[in-house]
């Protein structure tokens, strides 16, 4: 697709004319700036709409309230009005300044100049402007470099770092994402002597921004990079295994995909690990959780240089479930000789059934076995038993485990 199609299909939306015609009026100037302009001309999908006004904020939230659009001063201190057009959400910024910034937060002031405006962004790509009439404005050689595959700092790129150290995250991410090649030196540089600025960052920020350089394009490339530059290590509080995540992201399935598998293919070992992730980068509960299942049966297989048989599969599947043996044996082949030999192994564990134990705490009960502690004693012995017996279903092989969890148990 051509950049001239890309960039029409863009403009080509209803709710975002309407959005733009509300604001410019009486000399007022809106146009599309950074992920939407960089991504369609990537050819990729655009998800998120941002603008750059000449407006100021009261002035976009009149004129949007006058148009009747619906404006929430998300971050109106900063410049910023969301505008919900059509059941579409636009983000309008005016063109600002940062005056001080202490590396997390940034004083502005607004003004009415695009170029200043772009010198204030992170990296070249990110700072492409497009005017309603399909015009592109390019302050900083944002297009050549995306056409290169490069990702480089606007101006100093210390100094870009200094502004917010979150960008030392959103460097790699983005090399990652539509870098080619080696990352930019200066940039890489300005990393490793900035990365004591790291620990300015909320978790939840670096989480946020984790989660995503791990499903990027070239994941792996940057976690190496990371690792070799000293960065990596200390936001995960371990000793990152980048080739692991190379091995995973090799592997063409939708799971392998997934941020969380793809953080624990770089350090989950065992549950504690879960543990210290979630409280080092502020996990949600389930994602804690998410992780903590996966590293249970990843015990069981640990060191395996084969895959399971099907046995082995089905009692994954019992006393796990099938997302976390799942989990686990994705986590597992990444680190045997041969991955690719495990392909049935997967398939089996996904559409197999999920072995159920066809008697519960009342059959128990019935054959006289004393209610309370006894109960789930006994449940727990028949359900090893169970499973090494091959989890039969049929009545006979039944009724003679259940004579050995309860042999002076009456029949009835």
């Amino acid at each position: 697709m051509s950049d001239e199609i890309a960039l029409k299909r863009l403009l080509d939306n209803p709710a975002l004319r309407r959005v733009i015609a509300a604001i410019d009026r009486d000399g007022e100037e809106t146009r599309i700036v950074g992920g939407a302009v960089r991504d369609a001309l990537a050819g990729r999908p655009v998800k998120e709409i941002d603008l750059a006004t000449t407006a100021t904020p009261e002035l976009v939230l009149a004129r949007a309230e006058a148009a009747g659009i619906r404006a929430i001063p998300t971050g109106i201190a900063h410049g910023t009005i969301t505008l919900l057009a059509d059941g579409e959400a636009f983000e309008a910024t005016s063109l600002r300044e940062d005056v001080d910034t202490d590396g997390r937060h940034a004083q502005v002031r607004f003004g009415r100049d695009f170029s200043a405006d772009a010198l204030r962004r992170d990296f070249t790509i990110n700072a492409l402007f497009l005017g309603k009439d399909g015009q592109i404005f390019d302050y900083v050689g944002g297009r050549d470099d995306l056409a290169a595959g490069r990702v480089r700092f606007i101006g100093e790129a210390a100094r870009r770092i200094r502004e917010d150290y979150l960008r030392i995250l959103r460097f790699f991410r983005f090399s990652a994402d539509f870098g080619a090649g080696p990352l930019d030196a200066e940039g890489l540089l300005a990393a490793m002597r900035e990365r004591g600025g790291l620990a300015q960052l909320s978790r939840e920020r670096v989480r946020a921004e984790l989660l995503k350089l791990l499903v990027a394009r070239r994941a792996a490339d940057a976690a190496q990079a990371m690792t070799d530059a000293g960065l990596l290590g200390p936001l995960l509080a371990s000793a990152p295994n980048p080739a692991r995540l190379r091995a995973l992201a090799k592997i063409d399935d939708a799971a392998a995909r997934d941020p969380l598998l793809r953080l624990a293919a770089l350090c989950l070992d065992l549950p504690e690990d879960a543990e210290r992730l979630g409280e080092r980068l502020r996990l949600s509960n389930a994602e804690r959780r998410h992780l903590a299942r996966a590293a249970n049966p990843l015990i069981a297989l640990h060191g395996a240089q084969n895959a399971p048989p099907p046995d082995e599969l089905r009692r994954l599947l019992f006393l796990h479930g099938r997302e976390a043996a799942t989990d686990a044996l994705l986590l597992t082949l990444i680190r045997a000789p041969h991955p690719a030999q495990w392909a049935d192994a997967l398939t089996f564990l996904r559409a197999a059934a999920e072995p159920r134990l066809p008697i519960s705490g009342d059959d128990l009960i019935a054959r006289g076995v004393p209610a309370g502690r006894a109960i789930g004693a006994a449940l727990e012995s028949l359900r090893q038993r169970w499973i090494g017996a091959g989890f039969p279903d049929d009545p006979g092989a039944l009724a003679r485990l259940l004579d050995e969890v309860a042999p002076g148990a009456p029949r009835h």
